[in-house]
């Protein structure tokens, strides 16, 4: 019927799912969750953390067959890890990865105008780095497939989920030195090689450079305990990014330790709930534009 408005989604769906997994490029896997209807259905990227050196696709599992129960297509991305691939590798993959399943969503039963990601520690630093320089040379350096180089899909987000993300590389840095957690200052130091660069590729400091930047609608994340990244920073960030006149939301989780998405508890399920109302109202209000 004209005019009749059409959900684009629901977040008190619950869906049957399917799990495959693919490549989205040589040597790159990614696992697909697949709801089961009639689709098309919104479509997010899910980019994993492990101090930009470790973890897998599996890792937020748990989250993401929460989230696709809930009638989204979730595509949980490997990519190039540290010291073999220092910045901006894995910001490349990510970028590659958005535009692939935008290229490749009605083969997915997914929307490519719906397309967002969810970033967990150092997969949010890089979810948070592609979607506000979505057309960096740098992070766009990767092309498309030849069967989809005709592709006009963009790496931008409609919007990120940020649990417990790195928002600022270098002040973690330090925090992890005078903490003495040697293997996070070791792992950061593996990645961005130097100082420099953790202050180059910094969503924070990008943010009082008053850069020319996308702010994506964001939800951010994070437990009280997390002993992994300093808390002040992350308030300090969420006021930046409100003050360059982007959307954020942010969920402080009372004693809950950095990554505790990861496994099921209570407090996953608070916070997967969050994300899905926040989904829903993203696309809505992209939709009534």
């Amino acid at each position: 019927m004209a005019g009749e408005s059409i959900e684009i989604y629901n977040p008190d769906r619950v869906c049957e799912i399917s799990v495959q997994d693919l490549e989205y490029r040589e040597g790159m896997a990614v696992r697909v969750y697949h709801p089961k209807g009639t689709g098309p259905f919104p479509a997010l990227i899910d980019v994993h953390g492990g101090v930009w050196s470790s973890g897998d696709k599996t890792n937020a599992a748990v989250m993401d067959r929460a989230l696709a129960e809930s009638g989204m297509v979730v595509a949980a991305i490997d990519f190039r890890l540290a010291p073999q691939h220092p910045y901006p590798a894995q910001v490349a993959d990510v970028n590659f990865a958005t535009r692939w399943l935008k290229s490749r969503a009605a083969d997915l039963n997914a929307d490519p105008n719906t397309v967002g990601a969810i970033g967990s520690s150092s997969g949010g630093h890089s979810v948070l780095l592609s979607g506000m320089r979505p057309h960096h040379p740098w992070y766009n350096s990767l092309d498309l497939l030849e069967e989809l180089s005709g592709s006009e899909a963009d790496a931008t987000l409609k919007y990120i989920l940020a649990a417990w993300p790195i928002v600022d590389p270098h002040a973690r840095y330090r925090y992890a030195q005078e903490g003495e957690k040697t293997r996070l200052a070791e792992l950061s130091e593996g990645y961005f090689l130097a100082t420099a660069a953790m202050e180059e590729g910094n969503p924070f400091q990008i943010l009082l450079r008053r850069e020319e930047v996308h702010l994506p609608p964001t939800l951010l994340i994070q437990g009280t305990a997390d002993q992994n990244l300093p808390v002040p920073v992350t308030e300090q960030f969420v006021a930046a990014y409100r003050q360059a006149g982007g959307t954020i939301e942010l969920e402080m989780f009372p004693d809950m330790p950095h990554g505790f998405g990861y496994t099921a508890s209570p407090d996953t399920d608070r916070a997967v709930a969050l994300m899905k109302k926040f989904v829903a109202r993203c696309l809505a209000e992209a939709e009534a534009v």
